[in-house]
């Protein structure tokens, strides 16, 4: 999806674990390692851009979003997950994301790589993140590094 807003847009991220790995994208455009994730659109709330984004990315639908929410109801209102955590970063001169961070467990199911956006999808281990060819950023090894030790 092209840039909603002039200066920033709100994106949601994901890093999905399973038995000590964690799965990123070759992303074509960007040509770099990266989370599965996108822009939150204008008539969505974070946690159906989380959903959608995960599933037009990868395929996986049976996940556990590791993020709190109240377990009640209120007319009117809708409970969100909490992200993990929350960055603004550059995208172009002038650009910027407000990234919503989220982990999650695979809980089943096995990714399936989307072909119009990324050239291949994988796990990581741990040891991965740290390997010099892939040329992660040292935000994406960072969170991917407290995603693992969330979902151990």
């Amino acid at each position: 999806m092209p840039h909603i807003n002039k200066l920033i847009d709100f994106t949601v991220v994901a890093y999905i674990a399973r038995e000590g790995r964690v799965l990123m994208v070759f992303h074509k455009k960007l040509e770099k390692w990266l989370p599965l994730g996108g822009h939150i659109e204008p008539d969505e709330d974070p946690d159906q851009a989380l959903l959608r984004e995960i599933k037009e990315e990868s395929g996986l639908e049976d996940i556990e979003i590791l993020g709190t929410k109240p377990e009640l109801s209120a007319l009117g209102t809708k409970f969100l997950y909490a992200p993990a955590f929350m960055d603004i970063h550059d995208i172009s001169e002038g650009h910027r994301h407000v990234g919503l961070i989220y982990f999650a467990r695979l809980r089943s199911g096995d990714p399936r790589l989307s072909q119009s956006e990324h050239n291949e999808i994988r796990w990581f281990s741990a040891s991965d993140l740290g390997d010099a060819r892939y040329n992660l950023l040292p935000s994406i090894k960072f969170y991917a590094a407290q995603a693992l030790r969330q979902v151990r």
